[in-house]
């Protein structure tokens, strides 16, 4: 089955600093429909790349079965993590912080990696607010996921 995989972190929504994150899950079924799934997450204290990681996890682990996966994301972080090969070099490096910098959020990508495992996917980055389709999509994520209080990922990770 084909999936679109929209994500965004929110970084507006919460007058106290960073909101939440959300995904939605957008396939056609075999008779021809459409389908939707929304997940959000409430206020978070954390980065928005942070975020942009949960959302890809949460998306990802939410699928029941192997799909491709389109993910679009504004965050280049995430995108170019993959398309450029940084996670591959991470885990050439066992996760260690090279000299020229830190490695960010080891666990979450571990995590990402594992959801991501049984799925073809393909990540695509939409430059954020700039009235593209695809990015108007991933704007509304952000005030569904400031405004959304159902926790999808464990404490933990935050």
């Amino acid at each position: 089955m084909k999936v679109k995989l929209y994500t965004d972190g929110a970084a507006r929504g919460n007058p106290e600093g960073p909101g939440g994150y959300g995904a939605v899950l957008q396939y056609v079924d075999k008779n021809g429909t459409l389908h939707e799934k929304e997940l959000s997450q409430g206020y978070v204290k954390t980065t928005n790349n942070r975020m942009e990681l949960m959302a890809a996890i949460a998306g990802l682990e939410a699928l029941n079965r192997p799909c491709e996966v389109e993910l679009y994301s504004d965050s280049r972080y995430l995108v170019d993590a993959f398309n450029q090969h940084w996670i591959d070099s991470w885990i050439r490096q066992d996760w260690k912080r090279p000299k020229s910098g830190p490695v960010k959020n080891v666990d979450l990508w571990k995590r990402l990696l594992e959801a991501a495992k049984p799925h073809e996917i393909r990540f695509y980055w939409v430059k954020g607010h700039d009235g593209h389709p695809e990015n108007e999509r991933c704007d509304r994520l952000a005030t569904s996921a400031a405004d959304g209080n159902e926790r999808i990922i464990d404490e933990g990770l935050q």
